[in-house]
């Protein structure tokens, strides 16, 4: 359905992206931020959902700064290689990245952000202190508690899984009781509900945060 273009982060680094138009005139845009999986088949395929519901979607490739065409699945080892390549990623370049793919989606109108996992993380820190989007939905952003500080700057709404262990339960109401604004979502599911390449895939949960997702872009986005 979509297909690869190149991007240009404001450093100079050139970063590829997976685009997937809308059918007519887009609504806006989302830009979709990947696991720690690369832009693998499940990433495009959320992309291409995204697309079918009326928004340009853009999935920029995060970990081209590290090693370029990133794309595995979800065995142990490669959750482990996944983890390394994020350890060695700089957090002012990965929010270059996801500028640089706000920038390019900005054509088809406003701009909303979704992230899972690894990418959640950065979806929430995007929404304090990356520009030009107008609301973010994390999914299970591991790394939330480390950023418990940032304030978002547009609507946020997150989906946690209350069996997760990144983040906890207890870590996602932590954080929320720090933004009361933000909405919370929780679901007896656990890390990765949403994909439907994991042993942890929950249809019924993923369905329902999915509805959410899409009613809060409709809001927020168009």
């Amino acid at each position: 359905m979509g297909k690869m273009i190149e991007l240009t982060a404001a450093d100079g680094h050139k970063l590829a992206a997976y685009r997937a138009e809308a059918a007519g005139k887009p609504r806006g845009a989302v830009v979709v931020i990947q696991e720690i999986f690369g832009v693998n088949s499940h990433i495009k395929s959320v992309a291409d959902g995204y697309a079918a519901d009326g928004y340009l979607a853009i999935a920029p490739a995060m970990y081209d700064r590290v090693q370029r065409n990133y794309d595995t699945g979800y065995t142990q080892p490669e959750i482990q290689a996944g983890l390394a390549i994020m350890q060695k990623l700089d957090w002012k370049q990965t929010l270059l990245d996801v500028d640089a793919a706000v920038k390019e989606a900005k054509g088809a109108g406003k701009v909303g952000i979704v992230g899972y996992c690894w990418g959640g993380t950065v979806t929430w820190v995007a929404a304090a202190r990356t520009a030009g989007i107008v609301c973010a939905a994390p999914y299970y952003p591991g790394g939330i508690a480390n950023f418990a500080d940032d304030a978002p700057k547009v609507p946020v709404m997150a989906n946690f899984g209350e069996q997760d262990m990144s983040p906890t339960p207890e870590q996602a109401r932590a954080v929320l009781a720090k933004h009361p604004a933000v909405a919370g979502h929780f679901y007896a599911a656990g890390h990765g509900f949403n994909c439907d390449q994991r042993g942890s895939y929950n249809a019924e949960a993923s369905k329902l945060a999915r509805t959410r997702t899409l009613d809060f872009f409709r809001k927020h986005i168009g």
